[in-house]
């Protein structure tokens, strides 16, 4: 398995230039507007670079004048956004680092440069590298539409010229057999799960039964919540530590998931209401929000990276403690990254899971972690 070990960004939204060392659990806090958001976010688009969606993705944000660096740039500096993970297998050790620039089309027109529209952001530069000891092999190199992917036998192969300047190569190129450094780096990447609040109006998918099909791990929109448990109850038969986590933050009360047929559903059991199951349909807000992070984090098979997005909001603060047991027990089974409002959550997954919480600030105006060097490190005196 793949596990995140670096990220470094440059020119996107509030990040000057940052490089943020991953832990297996990484919090981070922080007020409004210090960008912490924009830290998740270049996550996601590093997987949606995996995915062959990055430029769709950032043009569904508002396209590159809401995306980029919103300060000063040298002059004659080109308006790009830069992304790269650093990525160790936890085996072989080797590391796989993959990196890729998006900026404009050139004034002088698409044709200089390759099919696009005027305002579309295009994939500048693409690279994936992997370091066996001391040695580096590059795997992909790209620039603009040309460039070069190694085959399993190290050869050189071109780009071809079917490659548009809005695909990302770690996308597109989709023959695993040919290239299985790239199929290993799209696949751990396309496996990262984002949760960024779960629904809870009338409408929610986490209100409706979904179908009777094995679920190991929730989906981001939490819409496959009812298999989730299902799977846990009945095909798992191991419901310990949702138990755990269902009685923790409500004292006495119990999940109740029905064996499914054609669909999945689940209840919650009330200690006040004996023998009265709460559909989901009727659960508060707070209470359905809880269970969806439960179900994100005690799935039978969890994703080798889950990021959250302030899960605490719509929480009762009595939630905090409970939230952050279940958020310290799924670190010990997978990389869980965190970004929060919350002190108390902070304070409380630092307790229990003896993480350490950097703070996120704004230093002349950029993103920045408190403690964090230029070269990519954390201040030893910050980690004490």
């Amino acid at each position: 398995m793949l596990v995140v070990r670096d990220v470094t960004v440059s020119g996107y939204r509030s990040l000057r230039r940052i490089s943020v060392p991953v832990d297996d659990l990484s919090v981070f806090v922080g007020g409004n507007g210090t960008g912490k958001t924009n830290l998740y976010r270049a996550l996601e688009l590093l997987q949606a670079a995996a995915r062959g969606t990055l430029t769709r993705d950032l043009a569904a944000e508002g396209g590159m004048d809401s995306a980029l660096w919103a300060g000063r740039r040298r002059q004659r500096e080109p308006a790009r956004i830069s992304l790269s993970v650093m990525l160790r297998h936890e085996t072989s050790g080797q590391d796989f680092t993959y990196a890729v620039e998006i900026g404009l089309v050139p004034q002088a027109g698409a044709e200089i440069y390759g099919a696009a529209f005027r305002r579309e952001p295009q994939v500048k530069a693409e690279r994936l590298t992997v370091r066996t000891g001391s040695r580096t092999a590059v795997i992909l190199d790209r620039d603009g539409r040309t460039g070069f992917v190694r085959d399993a036998d190290g050869r050189k192969q071109s780009l071809g010229s079917d490659l548009l300047a809005t695909e990302t190569a770690l996308g597109s190129l989709l023959d695993a057999t040919g290239q299985p450094e790239i199929a290993l780096a799209r696949q751990a990447m396309t496996a990262w799960r984002f949760h960024h609040g779960f629904r809870t109006d009338a409408d929610s998918p986490l209100r409706r039964p979904c179908l009777a099909v094995t679920t190991p791990t929730l989906a981001s929109d939490g819409s496959d919540l009812a298999a989730v448990f299902a799977t846990l109850a009945h095909i798992r038969q191991d419901t310990a530590d949702l138990d755990a986590a269902v009685d923790g933050a409500f004292p006495g009360a119990r999940l109740v998931v029905p064996e499914p047929e054609r669909e999945a559903s689940f209840g919650l059991m009330a200690p006040d209401f004996a023998g009265r199951v709460f559909a989901a349909p009727e659960l508060s807000d707070g209470t359905l929000r809880y269970l969806a992070l439960a179900g994100a984090l005690l799935g039978y098979r969890l994703p080798p990276f889950i990021a959250l997005n302030e899960p605490e909001a719509s929480l009762h603060p009595d939630l905090m403690d409970p939230l952050a047991r279940l958020i310290a027990r799924a670190a010990e089974r997978t990389q869980v990254w965190l970004v929060t409002h919350s002190e108390r959550l902070a304070a409380g997954i630092a307790a229990h899971g003896r993480a350490q919480t950097r703070t996120v600030i704004k230093r002349d105006g950029a993103t920045w972690i408190a403690g964090l060097k230029l070269s990519g490190a954390f201040d030893e005196v910050e980690d004490e």
